[in-house]
């Protein structure tokens, strides 16, 4: 069914990690970093399979392919630990990424950010970002469910009052462009470390520069579902 050619921008969620701050090399450095301590090393061909979390889905990979002697809440606690000292001087942030939190702010469309990071995590880098460029800050382990299940993104939308098919999802990774889908939304992909293809209802540019609410809510203008 062709969507009509003018359609509301009723809101915008984004994600955090790759996304808006350039933290992915942090998560692989606390990743890989930790299961060598312990003697039990990865490859770097592993990151592009844990990209994007959640934690419970990169643990559980970790845990398999290293064979490392640690509970998967053992591993995860450690990781998390290993990457706030990492993040602890700031975090930089992806270009492009600033400026488009401005220009939502300055349009009034509501904003949140969605992130499979933990609260403690989302808190620290929004030291960085700056909290008050969003209504409120959606955390994978404050869900039951969390990325690539369309949860976070419904929550969100429903959060704000909007129509998930009238929101943008902002992602990095291919975990939280499938949750954005599921959820019913548009995707904006800009990938950090696994490629993206465009397809229905996804958009894919090399960064978030140039990007703005008026190219958002193009996004929705004659696209298919």
């Amino acid at each position: 069914m062709t969507i009509p050619a003018t359609r509301t921008l009723e809101a915008v969620l984004i994600d955090m990690d790759g996304t808006l701050v350039d933290t992915e090399d942090f998560w692989w450095e606390a990743e890989s970093s930790l299961l060598a301590e312990l003697g039990h090393p990865i490859g770097v061909e592993e990151r592009e399979i844990v990209v994007g979390g959640p934690m419970s889905r990169v643990v559980d990979h970790l845990l398999t392919v290293s064979g490392a002697p640690l509970t998967p809440a053992a591993l995860g606690d450690a990781i998390n630990e290993r990457f706030v000292e990492l993040i602890g001087q700031g975090v930089p942030v992806r270009a492009g990424a600033k400026a488009l939190l401005v220009d939502l702010a300055a349009q009034g469309v509501p904003t949140a950010l969605v992130s499979a990071s933990h609260r403690r995590i989302i808190d620290q880098v929004l030291k960085t970002l700056g909290g008050h460029f969003f209504a409120f800050t959606v955390a994978g382990d404050e869900l039951e469910r969390t990325k690539p299940h369309p949860d976070p993104y419904l929550l969100a939308a429903e959060r704000l009052g909007a129509d998930p098919s009238r929101c943008v999802v902002i992602e990095d990774a291919p975990t939280g462009v499938r949750s954005g889908l599921a959820a019913g939304c548009h995707v904006l992909a800009v990938p950090s470390v696994a490629a993206i293809e465009p397809g229905p209802r996804t958009t894919v540019r090399a960064t978030l520069e140039g990007v703005d609410t008026d190219l958002l809510r193009g996004l929705l203008t004659l696209q298919r579902d």
